[in-house]
């Protein structure tokens, strides 16, 4: 009989909704800043990228603006047009080739955005807020590529369906696309995280004030995906630490184990859930877990040895990995045989073109290169 692998745990099966992942090594979403502009299109290039990378138990696309509302970063893909959906066939088609299994992960960033991005327009958030920090601009202003954050304007009550009729078309272009599923994006500090933190919320109605309350647009925003899709079509991010922009919760205890009970219950594919170096949020995130009644995929630096402690220990049934999967496309091969791994460069993640993106070498290419 063969050796297990190395970090064993994370090799084991593990069913996300309708997707059996062959095994329980997530792809975190990575904004890497490469669509096309003006169009925000993917194109072949994203194929490869994506392809590479196909090993994984579960591939989470980089965020994907719902609207042109929800764009806040320049170069960031949309998933809204008829183009976008072309664009994001490519991806989606080249992945299945290759046998793997992709979630879209829809993202309205809120305030953490800029006026260049809504033709003057402010941005918008639970309240008005002006986020601490710069938006990623580009070319697309003169002080760029990084200018100063804009005060956003809160969302009318009247305007909240509205909101939530776009994550619901996002999804269903998403389903056009060929997606196997999508990750609703309520973390990190953009727009659904902003109605639930508490320095951001400054409400008076049904979307403010209360915990229930503050937890609503989160709700009401999957139910809408479930109703499309089906349950076992839908995953949810959320994360207890801090947000961009300089959000925070006063209570991230109550708030976010509130919000994992109020997704219990639904048969949702998966809670992906961020935590931070912090101990006091590993403590929450474990709370989280406790709450929630499905698949728990954890997410915040964690190298191969923890992860699968993790997962022996049922704290998690999965682990994504970010940057050490930017850098390694073949990262399952890699933690199977317990390394080498290449090194993400940091000056290569945002924007540009193949060089730090399709040209990490794949393990065996590394050894080949070695003799």
């Amino acid at each position: 009989m063969a050796d297990a692998p190395a970090h064993a745990p994370l090799f084991k099966e593990l069913k996300l909704g309708r997707v059996t992942a062959p095994n329980r090594i997530v792809m975190a979403p990575l904004t890497r800043s490469r669509s096309t502009p003006k169009d925000n299109l993917q194109t072949d290039l994203h194929a490869v990228y994506y392809t590479q990378r196909a090993g994984a138990g579960l591939i989470i696309s980089e965020a994907t603006q719902i609207s042109q509302e929800g764009q806040g970063y320049v170069w960031t893909p949309g998933i809204f047009t008829d183009a976008q959906i072309e664009g994001w066939k490519q991806v989606t088609g080249a992945v299945h080739t290759a046998g793997g299994h992709i979630f879209c992960q829809l993202w309205h960033v809120g305030a953490i955005s800029h006026n260049v991005f809504h033709d003057g327009a402010a941005p918008v958030s639970s309240s008005v807020w002006t986020p601490k920090g710069d938006a990623f601009v580009g070319d697309l202003h003169a002080d760029g590529p990084m200018v100063p954050h804009p005060q956003a304007r809160a969302l009318s009550l009247e305007e909240i369906p509205r909101v939530i009729a776009d994550f619901r078309h996002a999804a269903e272009c998403a389903d056009k696309a060929g997606f196997d599923g999508v990750e609703f994006h309520g973390a990190n500090g953009y727009l659904i995280d902003q109605f639930l933190r508490s320095s951001v919320n400054k409400r008076d109605d049904a979307y403010g004030g209360s915990v229930e309350n503050r937890v609503r647009l989160l709700v009401e925003g999957v139910d809408a995906l479930i109703d499309l899709l089906g349950a076992d079509r839908v995953g949810v991010r959320l994360s207890p630490m801090g947000g961009a922009g300089g959000s925070q919760d006063a209570n991230p205890e109550e708030t976010y184990v509130a919000a994992a009970k109020a997704l219990s219950g639904k048969g949702l594919a998966y809670l992906h859930v961020v935590r931070s170096a912090d101990p006091e949020n590993a403590r929450i995130v474990d709370a989280m877990r406790k709450a929630f009644d499905g698949v728990f995929i954890v997410n915040g630096g964690f190298k191969p040895a923890e992860a699968a402690q993790w997962i022996e220990d049922g704290r998690a049934d999965a682990v994504a990995f970010g940057r050490m999967y930017l850098a390694n496309p073949d990262l399952p091969e890699r933690i199977a045989a317990d390394g080498p791994y290449n090194e993400p460069n940091p000056d290569t993640f945002y924007g540009g073109g193949a060089e730090g993106y399709t040209d990490y070498p794949a393990m065996n290419a590394a050894a080949q290169a070695a003799e």
